[in-house]
């Protein structure tokens, strides 16, 4: 009667020595939430300067909401937009993950989720931000510059030969053309509208305002954008997390992978292939051009 007495108070604390080994996010009773940061300009790929794509974070996600144990997945956001096609990817894919797990998505936006970066926010069950956060801009903006002034001067005779009426539509070295403005812009209003629906279809109730205020294209600092219903609360991930689901709540960060011998090949980032396309410095103005637009898509919003 004593051993066995003696064996059952033994085998927990032998269980409870083995689990000292066992890394806390495996066990059991651990709380866990991924977290994945999302940030830069979307769509925005050449060999040095990579953007955000559904190629470039498809996996990642795929991780963050594969992990074991895990009540919810945290997306933290940086992003002035981009792409609108590779913003409305990554939205889906994260909604389709988030149904697939049967998890929510919390959204944790930094300073800026504006355009395209909104856009992915959208795909959180919830949105937090800083008090200095800015978000919004749901609105389509193109730009180009016009050069046929310029050859002019310089005497240098443009020669441009096209199969389809409007295959030079919008060339820098053209006039501009009306007509050519006219179809720009009902592209762009086609748009508009595709992210307005998923504005409205994500945030649904909660949004505060009226069309005209809201999809103008303007954005909004923290505290403006939760009363407008574009966020649900102020907020940062770790005192958020620790108050929603507790003090011990682990919070994994899920990097994107990437071994030694891709290091080794320059195979970093989306974009690195594309690295044998260089012929000395003949790429080098297009990642000046890159990078200048770049900056200008952040210097937008004031960073």
């Amino acid at each position: 009667m004593t051993q066995q007495t003696s064996d059952r108070t033994g085998l927990p604390n032998l269980i409870d020595r083995v689990k000292q080994f066992i890394p806390a996010r495996f066990r059991r009773d651990a709380v866990v939430v991924p977290v994945v940061r999302l940030s830069g300009v979307i769509g925005a790929v050449t060999p040095l300067r990579p953007g955000l794509t559904l190629a470039g974070v498809a996996r990642t996600l795929e991780r963050a909401f594969a992990t074991r144990h895990a009540k919810a997945v945290a997306l933290v956001i940086n992003s002035p937009g981009g792409s609108p096609v590779q913003s409305r990817q990554i939205y889906l894919r994260i909604r389709q993950l988030a149904a697939e797990k049967k998890l929510p998505v919390l959204v944790f936006v930094e300073d800026v989720a504006a355009s395209g970066g909104y856009m992915i926010a959208c795909a959180g069950d919830e949105i937090f931000c800083d008090p200095s956060s800015i978000l919004g801009s749901i609105g389509v903006v193109g730009g180009s510059f016009g050069f046929q002034d310029l050859l002019k001067r310089i005497g240098v005779e443009r020669r441009l030969y096209t199969a389809g009426e409007h295959k030079a539509m919008l060339d820098p070295f053209l006039p501009e053309d009306p007509d050519d403005v006219a179809r720009l812009k009902a592209l762009q209003r086609e748009i508009h509208a595709i992210f307005i629906a998923l504005v409205k279809g994500s945030r649904g109730a909660r949004l505060k305002d009226t069309d005209d205020v809201l999809f103008t294209g303007e954005y909004w600092a923290g505290e403006r954008s939760v009363s407008l219903g574009l966020a649900d609360k102020i907020g940062d991930l770790r005192s958020t997390l620790r108050e929603r689901y507790g003090e011990k709540v682990l919070t994994p960060v899920i990097a994107p992978a990437s071994g030694m011998l891709a290091g080794l090949l320059g195979r970093k980032s989306p974009g690195a292939g594309a690295l044998a396309a260089f012929d000395g410095i003949g790429g080098l103005p297009d990642e000046l051009i890159s990078a200048l637009e770049t900056r200008a898509i952040w210097a937008k919003f004031g960073f």
